[in-house]
């Protein structure tokens, strides 16, 4: 009997030392990417859309791994992207494959994203401001997000939507606003914590993620992504 007791408190202790599956454990389901610039570029390219063929001289199109701008520190590097809006509609993005997930799987995205803008929201230009008509975009697609000719003009080929307006594979999570009055480069952060985006996988598990901004401001706009995280649920 003393035999049995003793069982009895030791499996109750051991019982004990189990972690609750509490709400809090959910976290613990989801996936996170986290892409840090400062000295790597993780596999990221960019490229641009909504634009002439063949002009891309003309656009000024950039797109590269860089250091920061002044007055931020030239010690780090950053996913630097520079375009001239002459269509009054240019996207401008970067996109990356995720492998490991689920086949086939839908998934809920959340996007974080830190910049380096120069922009006042009071800033005001041809077409739109350079802040507040520049609309930061992030999406999710099984396929690549590619620009495609047609009529002799460069779309995308997944629904961003247009400029202000999100689209099925693209949703905004805001723009290039900074908070300050003056055009000196700081870095700024946007998220879609609140805006529900979800994404299906493709047969491999692998899954597009593309982040730009899709201008309405008819002028030079450069602008600097320093960090990217992804999270999947």
């Amino acid at each position: 009997m003393k035999a049995i007791h003793l069982w009895s408190l030791l499996l109750l202790g051991a019982l004990a030392l189990l972690p609750a599956c509490t709400d809090d454990s959910k976290e613990d389901l989801q996936l996170r990417f986290d892409f840090n610039f400062a000295h790597s570029q993780h596999g990221w390219v960019g490229d641009f859309a909504d634009y002439p063929v063949g002009e891309e001289d003309f656009y000024e199109l950039l797109f590269a791994y860089d250091t920061l701008p002044a007055p931020l520190s030239k010690n780090q590097k950053a996913l630097k992207l520079h375009g001239s809006n002459r269509s009054d509609d240019l996207f401008m993005f970067t996109k990356k494959q995720l492998a490991g997930l689920a086949p086939n799987t839908e998934y809920a995205l959340t996007f974080e994203l830190e910049l380096a803008s120069q922009f006042p929201r009071n800033s005001i230009g041809a077409g739109g401001s350079p802040a507040t008509s520049s609309y930061l975009k992030v999406g999710a697609h099984a396929n690549e997000p590619v620009k495609v000719a047609k009529d002799g003009f460069y779309e995308l080929n997944l629904d961003k939507g247009n400029q202000s307006q999100s689209g099925t594979d693209a949703i905004v999570i805001g723009d290039l606003s900074i908070s300050g009055n003056t055009f000196v480069y700081e870095l700024i952060e946007r998220d879609n914590r609140e805006i529900a985006f979800k994404a299906t996988t493709d047969s491999q598990g692998r899954l597009w993620v593309f982040a730009g901004v899709d201008s309405g401001f008819e002028g030079i706009t450069t602008f600097y992504i320093t960090k990217i995280s992804v999270r999947l649920q």
